[in-house]
């Protein structure tokens, strides 16, 4: 007994080692998803180039003169460091001051090898290699609406053979009924009984319902496009910006809070980040360098172009400025000193990405806003004011747009049709609480507080009512 006792005990403590052993073992994968949340903001996915803080790629390297504790304690409070008066620290201070780097004290040491060995293996090239070779080219998958056509026709071709069928069996009974009674049965031809007056009755009739039933749904649907994604003149990752970074939609859209329309950022607003962010964590420069040639930013001096000056400038002399830019980033991220055949291609490619995104029949200068294409669009007889919602009714914007920080490319999420508005204003209670705009409804706030009604809708404040949307 005791023996049986003492081996459980054995191979519990064993099993809760291999555990432990487990969930305290720094990986890449774990490492992979630390810097996403801590260090993507400011560093680079490939570890070569550097955004606001420096490439990561060697960072090992660069402090194996010193304990391992120190770069942990670097990574935790760079700052701390720096006021001791670390020789590694006041280096890097002194390279990229005033920029301040984020402290993350709640770090462990495990999770700070696992992103070590994630940025590692990026910089190399290990990282996620053997998942790719083994399993082979990625195939892109698209959902493809399936068509219904032939669940139609094997449907249509049933009812045609009950037709027949039911034909039959009529021409059968008429048969013994004339017989029974003594008399001639003058039988009929699938021909005549399928162009006798009943049948070809019932089919106008039939074709009548289907062409009312199809105008009517054709044009309930006129204007719709739910799940439209167009094309946009910049590859602009909402998953990125709303998802990965957390921006709130209205630092970009400001006018949802404070007027009808949520607005399309100006390119100004783009620039606020993006003076100091300069290589995209995805598409490199080839996506911001557009942004720079709508605007007239210089990228190499950090400066902007004097704007008269930079409306008359001619497109050479556009190209030269931003080729140049496009070309400087692409030998420090190669670590080369000169383009090879790849980098010409590279560069002359982003350059015509920047010619079709920012000129077209109309525009045909690089100079000026960027043209983009919307995608949500309401009839001109509706109205719709983004505050109402967002301001006074404290709606998310998710609820009607979908969850846009998963989304790389943007596409219209709900058909926005007046029977979804209407079923919305049905189901949502308004909230009362901490809302100085509803206190004017003294009854409802009455109600709710003696225990007379338990919530209040849109529809019961008049969210139903024809001309709050229709003028």
């Amino acid at each position: 007994m005791i023996c049986k006792t003492l081996r459980i005990s054995f191979l519990s403590s064993l099993l809760l080692f291999f555990v432990f052993s487990l969930v305290a073992a720094p990986s890449a994968d774990d490492g992979k998803v630390l810097f996403r949340n801590y260090c993507a903001s400011c560093h680079a996915k490939n570890m070569k180039s550097a955004l606001t803080g420096p490439a990561l790629g060697g960072a090992e390297e660069r402090w194996a003169d010193y304990p391992r504790e120190d770069l942990y304690a670097w990574i935790r409070n760079s700052q701390a460091m720096i006021a001791t008066g670390h020789p590694r620290a006041v280096e890097l201070w002194n390279e990229y001051k005033p920029t301040v780097m984020t402290a993350w004290p709640d770090l462990t040491d495990e999770e700070i090898e696992s992103i070590l060995l994630y940025v590692n293996g990026m910089y190399d090239g290990t990282y996620g290699v053997a998942a790719g070779a083994a399993a082979g080219p990625v195939a892109q998958t698209e959902a493809v609406k399936e068509s219904n056509g032939w669940l139609y026709g094997i449907l249509l071709a049933l009812m045609a053979g009950l037709a027949i069928f039911l034909a039959r069996v009529i021409g059968n009974m008429d048969r013994l009924v004339a017989h029974k009674e003594g008399t001639e049965y003058e039988g009929k031809t699938l021909a005549q009984t399928l162009t006798s007056k009943g049948i070809v009755t019932f089919a106008i009739f039939a074709l009548i319902v289907l062409a009312g039933y199809t105008t009517v749904n054709r044009a309930v649907n006129l204007g719709r496009q739910q799940t439209y994604a167009p094309e946009q003149p910049i590859n602009f990752s909402h998953k990125t910006h709303a998802g990965l970074h957390k921006i709130d939609c209205q630092y970009c859209h400001d006018g949802a809070r404070r007027s009808k329309h949520a607005v399309i950022p100006a390119t100004n607003t783009c620039m606020n980040c993006h003076k100091a962010i300069k290589v995209g964590s995805k598409h490199g420069t080839s996506e911001l360098s557009k942004i720079y040639a709508s605007i007239g930013y210089d990228p190499i001096k950090n400066t902007y172009v004097d704007e008269e000056e930079y409306a008359n400038m001619s497109q050479d002399d556009i190209k030269t400025m931003y080729v140049k830019w496009i070309t400087e980033q692409y030998l420090v991220s190669n670590e080369i000193e000169a383009l090879d055949a790849e980098g010409e291609r590279i560069v002359e490619e982003q350059w015509k990405g920047i010619l079709s995104s920012l000129t077209n029949e109309q525009k045909n200068k690089v100079q000026g806003p960027i043209e983009w294409t919307r995608i949500h669009n309401l009839p001109d007889h509706v109205y719709f004011n983004h505050s109402q919602h967002v301001a006074v009714g404290g709606v998310e914007c998710q609820t009607c747009h979908g969850k846009v920080e998963e989304m790389d490319v943007v596409a219209q999420h709900a058909p926005l049709s007046m029977g979804w508005c209407i079923n919305c204003h049905r189901e949502s209670e308004v909230k009362f609480d901490g809302n100085e705009y509803y206190k004017s409804y003294e009854n409802y706030h009455n109600e709710l507080a003696s225990g007379d009604r338990e919530k209040v809708t849109v529809e019961d404040i008049g969210g139903l009512e024809c001309q709050k949307c229709h003028y």
